[in-house]
């Protein structure tokens, strides 16, 4: 008998032992390891373009190294306690409220991080991209939970809805992406409806210092915008170096023509060419110039905002300019 109850006992530790063990595993995802004396430290496994990443449940202290990343986390309602600033710019982008980024570190530019200043915060995350931060990637994850999304630009609503995940603001998300697009249907109506928008053809120059006048094309943040309001886009955008933008000098700046015209600059106007281009004949034979409608805009929150709320402040200022 003694033998018999040995062998229960030891089954039943088995079964206890087993039981322990699936429930651990069950759990594996929303916890990580035990911090001292405060029981499990909750965490969740977000997918990234470096692989799994752990990543805290709620991250209280944030840092963004692009400007993406910046918009995705004040869009969410979530405050950084440190930013990267484009290499032209020693400011965040003017679009975003000043009340919510005037408490935010400089931890320098962007692709170019301050690295000892972005340990110095104490982040429990970092948000960021291969594409611009990929080289840096063991050097940032050692100092907290990385989390990095292919690239920049076209994917801007995939990297939103990541950005999301890690900050665990899915929730939020879902009312951000329903207000978008109900703003665009609210656009695409009061500048004449589908049918209107597709028989009008846009395009977007960018004039950039130290390099060719860009024509952009549809693979890149505004083009998708363009794409969500169904304008009409004019053939050169086809040409376009991997759907980005088709490069020209100024001579050949005629290839441009549209029947709407948007225009930014990065770097100063004379010497990326926008004041001497735009006043030449060839850019005053452009049918958008002749009808009127060229449209100077921000650089910063056209081409470089790629969020949420600097597409809705996008969507209000095309209305107001196709309709005005």
């Amino acid at each position: 008998m003694a033998t018999s109850l040995r062998r229960r006992g030891l089954a039943l530790g088995a079964l206890s032992l087993a039981g322990a063990l699936a429930l651990s595993a069950c759990g594996s995802s929303d916890s990580g390891d035990k911090a001292s004396g405060s029981g499990p430290a909750k965490t969740h496994t977000v997918k990234t373009a470096m692989g799994d990443v752990k990543v805290p449940v709620n991250p209280k202290r944030v840092v963004v190294l692009d400007t993406g990343e910046l918009d995705s986390a004040l869009t969410l309602g979530v405050q950084p306690v440190g930013g990267t600033h484009s290499a032209s710019e020693d400011s965040f982008p003017s679009y975003l409220p000043a009340s919510r980024t005037k408490n935010i570190k400089q931890v320098g530019e962007i692709a170019n991080p301050n690295l000892e200043t972005v340990a110095s915060l104490k982040p429990d995350l970092i948000l960021t991209s291969k594409v611009r931060d990929g080289d840096r990637y063991e050097q940032l994850r050692a100092i907290a939970p990385t989390v990095m999304t292919e690239s920049t630009g076209t994917a801007w609503k995939e990297n939103f809805q990541l950005h999301a995940e890690a900050l665990g603001k899915q929730a939020e998300a879902k009312k951000v992406v329903a207000d978008y697009d109900a703003h665009v249907a609210k656009v695409t109506e009061a500048i004449g409806g589908k049918e209107k928008a597709a028989a009008t053809e846009v395009n977007f120059v960018r004039f950039v210092e130290g390099a060719d006048i860009r024509i952009y094309g549809k693979q890149n943040y505004i083009g998708s915008i363009l794409a969500d309001l169904g304008m009409g886009r004019p053939a050169i955008t086809d040409k376009a170096k991997d759907g980005f933008s088709y490069d020209v000098s100024p001579e050949k700046i005629d290839l441009a023509d549209a029947d709407v015209v948007f225009t930014s600059t990065y770097g100063d106007p004379a010497k990326a060419g926008a004041t001497k281009t735009m006043n030449s004949g060839l850019w005053k034979g452009l049918k958008a110039s002749k009808d009127g409608k060229v449209f100077k805009v921000d650089d910063r929150l056209w081409i470089a905002g790629i969020g949420y709320t600097a597409a809705g402040k996008i969507l209000d200022e095309f209305q107001a300019k196709m309709t005005g």
